[in-house]
């Protein structure tokens, strides 16, 4: 157990440059939320609801972070600051990073039935701050969620997706950023490749119209032939 918490606190300093060592992480309110949410799941799965509730809400309390006690959460998950709402279906894999002031909601199903309502995140997500991840969809392996995005559609594995609502972002960020994306959201150094090709697509583009009017102008100024 101790070395599981060892692994984990490590895994957290990877993601947050501020930390200087594992007892600065163990005091993040991220960290004790998470710990509160295995008791609470613990709990709800043994079918204990309201004892689960009120870790829950004990959590809620100290941390300003809501995490549902029906939540599945996999190994190493990480809540830089907190602020954040995740639902009761919700599925979260391992190695995942949420900002702050996330919500992983669900739908409001109209007969008031239950069932899978909230997103799934894949292995080694990253969810920017302010993003929504709405209803029961999926972000794939690797995929990454920019700040203040609204996603209510499937993200793909190893895909960059910003915007209300969110769309795909046209960055090879394996190329262009190895490893671990702070916030989901290109910036600098990595948009400027993408920059540079979107300048040369827009000098060919006004090439081809220059070349299109010349033609144009010839057409105009050809001698009409009369047919005999």
């Amino acid at each position: 157990m101790a070395l599981g918490l060892i692994e984990y606190l490590d895994s957290v300093k990877t993601r947050d440059p501020a930390a200087r060592s594992r007892w600065d992480v163990i005091l993040y309110p991220g960290v004790w939320a998470l710990g509160l949410h295995r008791v609470a799941h613990w709990l709800w799965v043994g079918k204990l609801f309201w004892l689960g509730r009120l870790v829950n809400h004990l959590a809620r309390f100290l941390t300003s972070i809501d995490i549902h006690p029906g939540a599945t959460i996999g190994r190493n998950f990480f809540i830089d600051h907190g602020f954040t709402v995740i639902g009761e279906t919700a599925d979260i894999g391992d190695n995942v990073t949420i900002y702050q002031n996330v919500t992983l909601g669900g739908t409001n199903p109209s007969t008031g039935v239950g069932g899978k309502r909230h997103p799934t995140l894949c292995d080694n997500v990253v969810i920017g701050s302010g993003a929504q991840v709405l209803g029961p969809i999926e972000v794939g392996e690797g995929g990454r969620v920019g700040a203040n995005a609204v996603v209510t559609k499937d993200v793909l594995p190893n895909t960059t997706v910003v915007g209300i609502p969110a769309r795909p972002v046209p960055v090879d960020l394996v190329h262009y950023s190895p490893g671990f994306v702070p916030y989901g959201t290109p910036c600098g150094e990595d948009l400027d490749p993408m920059r540079t090709r979107l300048a040369e697509l827009e000098e060919e583009l006004a090439a081809l119209r220059r070349d299109v009017q010349v033609l144009r102008s010839r057409q105009q100024d050809a001698p009409e032939v009369k047919a005999s």
